[in-house]
């Protein structure tokens, strides 16, 4: 555990690190695309935020690889090898769609290559569990397509959800570190060293999204585009394909004792790989098949861009962009932890009954967009200032203010005329890039610009 744990932070610092870097490299290479119909941000802000991913995923597996116990996996496996010549191409494709738009059916052929690599060395579904029938073996055919079609789902479905700051990665996150839960205890409770490699890609995934989630979070300084939303799409499909195609379950068998009942709850997660890939993507894939329905029957192209998304909804209804992102957090930690509870612990009923209670909550989250908590008096000093009861009204009352005095500052430039009788609005000047270096509404630097200062 603790050399996962190391491999994770490696992961995450190469990424946090270099994300400032690729930030400032991606505003001169002009990867900072207009603002379009179906954005929600209101300012240019750079993409390229892959690149910064793709080197954590590097540093990553180049850690793991001089650890003692963790290199048995790049010894007796070949999976690592094909996770990152598969990450490399698809990274390729995203990094020039990001900097050129490139068009959607070249993306698409490159996804379906970047599985077909994955799939030539070895990283492919090989048999499958299925309840009732048992072990189903499949040609070389069936399993390339299989394996190529749950790697293009995977990635579409994680670049769909890529709407609102920080939503893909944390949503990938949270899918990851379920995963990464259920992989170890199928490595490490059963002794299969087969599910290894998908525990390792579990916790390199978990360090790329916690590295660049500072940087992307509400508002975000860079987005990670499409070089970054199908990188970790195809790193989430290839541990799902390792541990679901790769790990034989007559191993789990073997290991099995006790009456049959018992041993039919013990094989439970053998079973539970057809449903975990799915379950982890469940809000994204239930967005993605939304969005093709909805655009199919429009007339549209199902890869034609809209504001018709699952997030987007939210935003309609009347939640913020941080309750929006929460509220999706919220459901995506819901059935990933979810199934992995229940796959633990199967024969107990208060697993479904808090499954129940949660989802209740969630829905009640959904129908209560405008509703503020505040924390009580005592506990104003550890809550952000927008839950605090007195500071909360003079914050109001001071926004009433300056919105006042916005009002008749505008009023009177306007009839003074600057400029050949042009309004001026001091809120429009200073917009430019988001993030923390870009420079916002300053009225110090109007009145230098008054003062005729040369600086």
């Amino acid at each position: 555990m603790r050399e996962y744990l190391l491999t994770l932070c490696i992961t995450a610092a190469v990424t946090y690190l270099l994300t400032g870097p690729v930030r400032k490299f991606a505003i001169v290479a002009g990867a900072m695309p207009e603002i379009r119909a179906r954005d929600v941000h209101r300012e240019p802000t750079p993409r390229l935020g892959g690149i910064a991913m793709f080197f954590g995923l590097c540093a990553g597996l180049l850690v793991a690889d001089h650890l003692p116990n963790l290199n048995e996996v790049f010894t007796k496996s070949n999976e690592p090898r094909a996770l990152l010549s598969g990450a490399a191409l698809i990274w390729l494709i995203g990094v020039l769609d990001d900097k050129f738009e490139i068009d959607a059916l070249i993306k698409l052929g490159g996804q379906m290559i970047a599985a077909g690599v994955m799939v030539m060395q070895g990283l492919t579904i090989l048999w499958l569990p299925i309840p009732g029938v048992g072990t189903v073996s499949l040609t070389q055919w069936q399993g390339t397509l299989l394996t190529v079609a749950l790697v293009v789902i995977t990635i579409n479905a994680v670049n769909f959800v890529d709407g609102l700051d920080g939503l893909a990665a944390g949503m990938v996150c949270i899918a990851a570190a379920a995963f990464f839960m259920y992989a170890y205890r199928i490595w490490y409770g059963y002794g299969i060293e087969a599910a290894a490699p998908a525990t390792l890609f579990a916790a390199i995934l978990m360090g790329m999204c916690l590295g660049f989630l500072p940087h992307n979070m509400h508002p975000a300084r860079i987005f990670m585009g499409d070089s970054g939303s199908m990188l970790i799409g195809l790193v989430l499909a290839a541990g799902a394909i390792s541990i679901t195609g790769q790990v034989d379950p007559d191993a789990m068998k073997l290991n099995l004792g006790g009456s049959s009942r018992d041993a039919t709850h013990a094989m439970l997660p053998v079973f539970i790989p057809l449903l975990m890939p799915l379950t982890i993507i469940a809000i994204p894939f239930a967005d993605l098949v939304l969005a093709i329905v909805r655009r199919t029957w429009k007339g549209q192209s199902p890869f034609a861009a809209d504001r018709g998304h699952l997030h987007h909804r939210l935003l309609e209804v009347g939640h913020s962009h941080s309750r929006a992102v929460l509220i999706m957090y919220f459901w995506s930690a819901l059935i990933a932890f979810g199934t992995v509870a229940y796959s633990v612990h199967s024969t107990n009923m208060w697993i479904l009954l808090l499954i129940v209670a949660l989802s209740a909550v969630g829905l009640v989250l959904l129908l209560l967009p405008r509703f503020t908590p505040h924390a009580p008096r005592w506990a104003e000093g550890f809550v952000p200032p927008r839950y605090r009861r007195r500071r909360a009204a003079l914050a109001a009352a001071a926004a009433d203010a300056s919105a006042e005095a916005g009002q008749e500052g505008t009023y009177e430039t306007r009839e003074a005329g600057g400029d050949g009788g042009a309004p001026t609005d001091r809120r429009a000047v200073g917009a430019g890039v988001n993030g923390a270096t870009a420079l916002g509404t300053r009225p110090r630097f109007l009145d230098r610009l008054k003062a005729g200062s040369s600086r």
